[in-house]
């Protein structure tokens, strides 16, 4: 399966390449190169945060845990709350006790979760006017009321048993919880928190980058622990090369689903607005919120929720885990969609 999904985003590429080579007359040569210069931005959003994971790991070995262990929950997990490709697989895996805990904490947490509570939530509560963050916030609390089914079943695929899921999930499953309710109660105080803690990952990417240029250029390693630049640039170029394909594939996707999704939209009473918005959602998560203040209400609450797993599943997410750990490129997507769907259809029950 993983090797299907290779060839078809091979396919893609070559689509693409062919497409830019006659010009762009279809449309799939400017995705082509949408896909190669998302390589800057992707690079200066991760590669700090993977020079700096190995010192991220050492801090938490000696502060958390030893806690962590008392209570029988393998730190990996503690790696999930940072999105996968914002240095959550590194730290994970850096962390891990078991290393199956540590891919499924590495991989499917911080492609859900992580990916939420670091990029989704703050880019959105930054993003939107005021008068559209209620529902994005209604969707993002639906959403996470729905992730278990995606790590659930993530977890399933990465080979662990589903009482060890459970109980390595709780801290995520309790966090989400937290999270839920302060977004309830507390929205503009959560999102002045999440701005915080965007910055505070803006600005340890940035020491990270700084600090790998420096020992690339000269040698001399301020931390003796710290990663390689070249390392974090070869992840980075893994991603890039998947999404060289992955862009237009994705493309194609919107345009022969175009009239059953037109059909959809009659069905459930969303604009075309709101149903584009779910599969641009799939590519990258910032166009379908940029999107949203020209959905309808219940399309906002719908895409809000689906975002919360699925966001970024056939870029950025699907790239760097064919990179990092190839064989879990079907569990990544099975959670992510599974996930995704749920937080959509439970989303379209609690809505008029």
């Amino acid at each position: 399966m993983n090797q299907a999904i290779m060839w078809m985003m091979a396919a893609g590429a070559v689509a693409g390449g062919l497409d830019r080579l006659m010009g762009n007359r279809f449309g799939l040569g400017k995705k082509f190169e949408e896909g190669f210069l998302l390589l800057g931005t992707t690079a200066l959003s991760m590669a700090g945060i993977i020079c700096l994971a190995p010192l991220l790991s050492s801090g938490l070995k000696m502060a958390v845990v030893p806690l962590w262990r008392s209570l029988g929950l393998d730190p990996a997990i503690l790696g999930g709350i940072l999105a996968i490709d914002m240095g959550g697989y590194q730290l994970a895996t850096e962390l891990a006790a078991d290393a199956d805990v540590g891919r499924y904490a590495g991989i499917i947490v911080a492609a859900t979760f992580g990916c939420t509570v670091t990029f989704t939530i703050p880019v959105g509560m930054g993003m939107l006017e005021k008068k559209d963050r209620a529902g994005f916030a209604k969707g993002i609390l639906i959403g996470a009321g729905c992730l278990p089914v995606g790590l659930l079943v993530g977890g399933i695929l990465c080979s662990l048993a589903p009482g060890v899921i459970v109980l390595q999930s709780l801290p995520v499953l309790l966090t989400a919880g937290l999270l839920m309710a302060g977004i309830w109660k507390f929205p503009d105080k959560m999102l002045r928190g999440f701005s915080v803690f965007a910055a505070l990952i803006r600005v340890l990417t940035t020491v990270g980058l700084v600090l790998g240029a420096v020992a690339y250029m000269t040698g001399w390693k301020a931390i003796a622990q710290m990663e390689s630049i070249e390392n974090a640039m070869e992840v980075v170029s893994s991603i890039g090369i998947v999404m060289l394909g992955s862009l237009p594939v994705a493309e194609l996707l919107q345009r022969l689903l175009k009239k059953p999704l037109a059909w959809i939209g009659r069905k459930t009473g969303m604009n075309s607005s709101s149903i584009a918005g779910l599969l641009m959602g799939t590519v990258s998560v910032v166009p379908a919120i940029a999107m949203m203040k020209n959905m309808d209400a219940r399309g906002k609450v719908v895409n809000a929720a689906f975002a919360v797993c699925a966001a970024s599943a056939m870029a950025a997410h699907m790239g760097f885990t064919f990179g990092a750990e190839p064989d879990l490129v079907v569990p990544l997507l099975a959670a992510k969609f599974t996930g995704g769907i749920a937080g959509a259809a439970a989303a379209l029950l609690l809505t008029k």
